[in-house]
């Protein structure tokens, strides 16, 4: 197995452990951690292959991938429990996940259309959609809201690792190099509470006041 595809399956997992882990916050049934589990470690790179025209996506081509997001919510379903802060777990997971995926995602964006900037744009949506689409279906504050940077991560990985296959380092090199930065972003964003500024002129006013 190539590395791209050891990349693959470890961002899966990862983002499929944070859908499960956010199913225990709700406290579904299994079966609920298992739709969570898939849509969250799928929902990436399911994006990213309409983008590319690449149909059927990749989990249809593998069904292996569908297998182990059910491994990681049946694992999260049975051990959750032992776990003292849920949320503190999830949100480093994904820190993980986000890293090892935007690299992924950009790798497959290049080899696609050879588009550095492509490579860029599906790297990043590789990596948060998954993770926006289980805020969402969890009724939990997204991702994209949090102060910390997150998006801004995930570009900086695919952008690293993109540059540093155009300047024709070997393949392991540039995706340590992209993993790296992607995860030294979001997680010093995580542990030092790193932002950007924020809008903080005049809010807009409420529709029931325009009309």
């Amino acid at each position: 197995m190539s590395l791209l595809v050891y990349l693959d399956y470890a961002g899966i997992a990862l983002f499929a452990a944070t859908g499960a882990l956010a199913a225990s916050r709700k406290q579904l049934d299994l079966i609920g951690f298992l739709f969570f589990a898939m849509v969250t470690g799928t929902g990436g790179g399911t994006v990213r292959d309409i983008v590319l025209g690449r149909v059927p996506v990749f989990w249809v081509l593998n069904p292996a991938y569908i297998l182990v997001c059910c491994i990681m919510g049946v694992i999260v379903f049975f051990t959750a429990h032992l776990l003292e802060s849920r949320y503190r777990l999830l949100i480093w997971l994904d820190a993980i996940g986000l890293a090892a995926y935007c690299v992924l995602g950009a790798a497959k964006g290049l080899a696609a259309t050879g588009s550095p900037t492509i490579a860029i744009v599906t790297g990043t949506l590789t990596a948060t959609f998954g993770g926006i689409l289980r805020d969402l279906m969890a009724n939990e504050p997204s991702v994209l809201l949090r102060p910390e940077i997150y998006v801004t991560a995930a570009l900086v990985g695919a952008g690293v690792f993109t540059a540093a296959n155009g300047l024709g380092m070997q393949l392991y090199l540039a995706s340590a190099c992209g993993v790296a930065a992607a995860f030294a972003v979001r997680g010093g964003a995580l542990w030092f509470g790193w932002t950007f500024p924020t809008y903080k002129h005049k809010p807009g006013r409420h529709p029931d006041d325009v009309m």
